[in-house]
Parts: C-alpha cells; structure tokens; sequence
C-alpha cells in the first residue's frame, strides 16, 4: 500500500494501536523552554516520577529572557527570574541538556534545535510551544504541546496521539527574483485560510520547495501552524543532509553514513493518497504583507485594503473589527503608510541568512528619524556569526538596535512592548490584537520589506524602497 511521508514516520514509532485511530508514539526529542520547562519538570518530580531519557531532552532560555545587551536573569517580565531560576534547577537535577543565558548555544527552541542537530530526519520531536513545526522542514515529525503531554513525554517517551489527517501543498515552478518563503507562506495563508490545513499534517512539496534552502523552508514550516496545521513536513534531500552534517547532536561516522541512507527513504510514494490537495505556481506569488489581525487577512504589497465583502476568509464583522483595530479603512493603500517601528527577530526570520539579506539592504542607510528599529538574532549561534561577519555593525550603523538572542517582541508576554496604536512592520508570525503590547498594530511582512520600509519611514516595497526626506 502506497503511504505518505508521515505514514511511514508513524508507523516506525508506532508502539501500540489504542483504538480509535489513536495511537501510543515514541518521542525521540523532548525540547522545553524557561515559559513552561521548569514548571513541567518541577511537576513531574512532584508526582514521583524522573526523566526517562535525560540525554533526550533540552532547555533553553528564551521566552522570557531578556534580549538588551548586558542582560542577567532580571526580565521586564514581573516574575520572569522566577521562570528562569526554576527552569535552570530544574533542568540541572533532571540532568538534561540546558542552554542557558551566556551559553554560545542559546537561542529560540525552533532555531537552536535544527543548528545543533537536535531535530533530524524521520525523528519525533515535541515542544510546549506552537511553533514546533518549524523543524518539520528537517524531515523529521515535530508538533508542539502542552505542559501535561510534556511532563509525559519526558517520564515515559511516548504520547498517545489520535491520527492526523494529512494535506500536501505542492508549489511548482519559482519564486520570483525578491520575493522569499515568508512572501509565500502568508500568500497561501491568504489563498487557504487560518483554517486551511486544521488538524492536518502539511506536507509541503514540489519544484519550488525544493530549491529551498533549509532557513527558508524553517520559515516556511513555522507558519503552518497559523494554518490550524498539526504540523508540517518536506521531505529530506542532499540539502537536508548537506546541513545537518557534522552538528553536534546529528549522528557521526558510520552513524551519519546510516542516517542518511535510511533518510533517502524517506518521502511520499508517488501514489500514495492525501485527505486533501492543493497546488499552485511559485510565479503567483508576490512580497506580502498583512492589513488585519490574522495572519490569513494578507494581500500583495501594492493592493489596497479589502471591502468589507472582499474578504473571502473573513466574516463582515471579522473585517470591521480588524481594520478599526488597525486604524485602516476598505481599499486605503498600505504601500505608503507611515510606521512607527520596525522589528526583525522570531523563530521565523532571525537566522543569519535573514540578516545578510537585510545588511544588504541596509548598508549605507540609515533608518527614518521617527522609527524604532530593532533585531533580535534567533540564537547565540546566529549572533556569534553575524558579528563575526560585521553584519552587527551594518544595523548599528543604520540606526537598529542589536540585542541578544531570544524571542523578544514577538509576543508582550515578554515584559517588553512597542506602545498603544503604534505601528510596527514586523518579521514574525502572529499579528493579532496586542501580540506585540497593548493596541499595537502589527503587519507582517518579510525581512526585507521590513528594512526597506525603516529606511523609508513607511511600508514600502523592498525593491521600491527609497530613502526617508
């Protein structure tokens, strides 16, 4: 029987079929952050029960830690030090993996994990934290969690699961010259709706998903779960392989060699049946950027605000409630719109691929005078290289602040916030009422719309873009 490339990554940790299409799954990779880590370990210590497999397992600082230079456990958040004080001795008398603040291998769970080799192909991953699917794009199956199904995981490494049903997105052709996996990720949001892909395992495939490299297709699978998505996967290739090679946690010797000959198994068979299809041409997509707060209420950059009846994924209401929370009116031009801040950072464009394309953009210029602009590296590791390549010094220059690694603005429940009705042109993955503080209004874009539109003072487009007068 023909079987899909998550069939076949179930049915190898597949302990026991429980009835009702749920199963009992081996967890290959437990992975927690300081938000929820500490609390889900200090739980199950309470309940009498140890981490079974303490190799298996690793913590990270960087929900709620501070990004400023200079940082210690003190947060913005009120009792952020109780969370990473807790998450610390937690993860020490567990005797699991923890990188902490001043270790070269901190950073944001969904960028550590792929550049430290944690994820790999045809493995299972979970995480207290919705973003999980970002490392699908490594092959392997990674879903995100709750704080109880942790506490599990790591007692007992398995989960019962009830079994997903699969969808494939296939994208042929290219992408257009400019236009990046973030463009395309919110343009299919736009296409199939914040419900699109609920309760299903996306498999992303196709000529342009191919000519990915592995950054972009991490930005890629990070937004699925803005889809309603159980997950995302894409198949492992010589690019999968080529970068996890030689990673600290990837297999070694004769190891590696192994892994990789049971990886180039690892994909769809060409008949095998999805429970839904949708396909579309690379060519079709354009820069992006979002006018409301959903993710899916995106357009082309350059289109003007929606009707109030344009909107196919959205009610009437939906649309009036998101432009006055916007400030915005129906068929008003986005491209044009004075900003009051812009944010580069997040698990889905803060690698340093992202920064070297921004740097280019930003070489030599200087952002608006009325704009707060700041990048927020995904990892330590990401930090490291980029001022090892200067790339620090082009932000700097051009009026950025540069921070430590963490997730920052990408969600108020940091401590940190841009203010009430500001507007932030953003590189992260949610922009719903006050995810970035208290009535700011967020439009997501790309990386490097975002930096075009600091310079400019206002969204523009990145190959339009012009100075601020």
């Amino acid at each position: 029987m023909a079987k899909t490339l998550f069939d076949k990554i179930w049915e190898a940790h597949r302990i026991a079929d429980l009835g009702d299409g749920a199963a009992l799954i081996a967890i290959d990779r437990v992975l927690l952050h300081e938000r929820t880590g500490g609390v889900a370990l200090q739980s199950l210590e309470s309940a009498g029960y140890s981490v079974l497999a303490p190799e298996r397992a690793f913590a990270t600082m960087d929900h709620v830690v501070d990004t400023r230079p200079g940082r210690t456990d003190e947060t913005l958040m009120p009792t952020g030090k109780n969370f990473i004080v807790a998450t610390r001795e937690a993860a020490k008398k567990a005797g699991i993996t923890m990188f902490d603040i001043g270790d070269p291998r901190q950073g944001i769970v969904h960028i550590i994990s792929p550049e430290q080799g944690i994820i790999q192909p045809g493995s299972t991953l979970v995480c207290p934290d919705s973003h999980t699917c970002s490392q699908g794009a490594l092959g392997g199956l990674a879903w995100g969690i709750g704080s109880s199904e942790a506490e599990h995981a790591l007692a007992t490494g398995t989960l019962r699961i009830q079994k997903p049903g699969t969808m494939r997105i296939t994208v042929s052709g290219q992408l257009s010259r400019g236009v990046t996996a973030k463009d395309l990720a919110l343009y299919i949001l736009e296409q199939i709706g914040a419900a699109g892909s609920r309760g299903l395992v996306v498999e992303y495939a196709g000529t342009a998903i191919a000519a990915l490299d592995v950054d972009q297709r991490l930005t890629l699978c990070n937004m699925a779960t803005e889809l309603g998505a159980f997950t995302a996967i894409i198949a492992p290739d010589d690019t999968t392989f080529a970068y996890l090679e030689g990673r600290p946690f990837s297999p070694q010797g004769a190891l590696w060699t192994q892994a990789v000959e049971a990886g180039r198994d690892l994909s769809s068979d060409d008949d095998a049946c999805f429970d839904r299809e949708w396909s579309m041409d690379a060519s079709d997509v354009a820069p992006m950027i979002t006018w409301g707060t959903s993710p899916q209420q995106a357009m082309r950059l350059g289109a003007p605000v929606p009707r109030t009846g344009d909107s196919p994924r959205d009610t009437a209401e939906a649309v009036v409630r998101a432009l006055d929370y916007m400030g915005l009116k129906p068929e008003q031009e986005i491209v044009g719109l004075k900003i009051d801040a812009a944010f580069i950072g997040s698990c889905t464009n803060s690698r340093v691929s992202d920064l070297r394309r921004v740097a280019e953009i930003l070489r030599g210029k200087h952002v608006a005078p009325h704009v707060r602009a700041i990048c927020v590296p995904g990892s330590s590791q990401v930090r490291i290289a980029a001022e090892a390549e200067g790339l620090h010094q082009v932000f700097l220059d051009a009026g950025f602040e540069w921070r430590e690694a963490g997730c920052s603005m990408c969600f108020y429940a940091g401590g940190e916030s841009f203010g009430p009705q500001e507007r932030v042109i953003s590189s992260t993955n949610r922009n719903f009422e006050s995810r970035q503080g208290p009535g700011t209004r967020t439009h997501l874009a790309s990386p490097e719309t975002v930096a075009a539109s600091a310079i400019a003072g206002r969204i523009v487009s990145p190959a339009h873009g012009e100075p601020s007068s």
